[in-house]
């Protein structure tokens, strides 16, 4: 499948990567990373320009993002259920759902670019939930242009190890995903450790006025 996609964007350039970049989007199961870094090593190359390479790929993942939407929000609760029960994928939507409500909005701008593999059940769930389509569109296009700016530069940096950045990148994004979650976690735990400390010296304040 890599070797055939990797041949449509040769033969066919922006129309190709804006038709995959919607299916991707939409849920279908297409190696994007691969696809935008590839796309940055044609840039590298001289065969395509990196602004249109960009706008293309961005506009398709908007497009695709904006169909994944509209599923949750028009389609409901009762045929999402039916399409996971023929096609799996019910524990990723809880898994969106239970991010869509801890993060709200940064959680659609970083499942753009960041959490990829939630990005496209983030769009059903914000849908399914009502979320205001404006901000929801707002957020989608800021992610998806950073997500395209990045991975398409790092293609054209490294335009000969182009698979390589690619595998990197997916367990990068995982890395970076554990160190802010640990970071989060020893934020909240320090908070409630200096609360715990600060709370009896109050009372013995209280205490002594008294």
């Amino acid at each position: 499948m890599t070797e055939q996609l990797l041949e449509l964007l040769t033969t066919y350039g922006l129309p190709a990567l804006f038709g995959a970049m919607v299916l991707a989007a939409a849920g279908m199961p297409f190696p994007s990373s691969l696809t935008l870094v590839a796309m940055g090593s044609f840039v590298a190359q001289g065969e395509l320009s990196f602004w249109p390479v960009v706008f293309a790929g961005a506009t398709g993942a908007i497009v695709g993002d904006q169909i994944g939407y509209a599923f949750g929000r028009y389609g409901g609760r009762p045929l999402l259920a039916a399409v996971t029960r023929r096609i799996g994928g019910a524990d990723k939507v809880e898994q969106a759902e239970a991010y869509s409500r801890k993060w709200a909005g940064w959680g659609i701008f970083f499942s753009r670019w960041l959490i990829g593999p939630l990005g496209p059940w983030i769009n059903v769930t914000s849908g399914l939930t009502e979320y205001p389509w404006m901000r929801f569109i707002a957020l989608d296009v800021a992610g998806e242009f950073l997500w395209l700016l990045i991975y398409v530069s790092l293609g054209r940096a490294f335009s000969d190890q182009v698979q390589t950045i690619a595998s990197l990148l997916g367990n990068l994004t995982w890395v970076i995903v554990g160190v802010l979650v640990a970071g989060l976690l020893g934020w909240k735990l320090f908070a409630k450790s200096s609360n715990g400390e600060t709370a009896p010296e109050s009372d013995e304040r209280t205490a002594t006025k008294q």
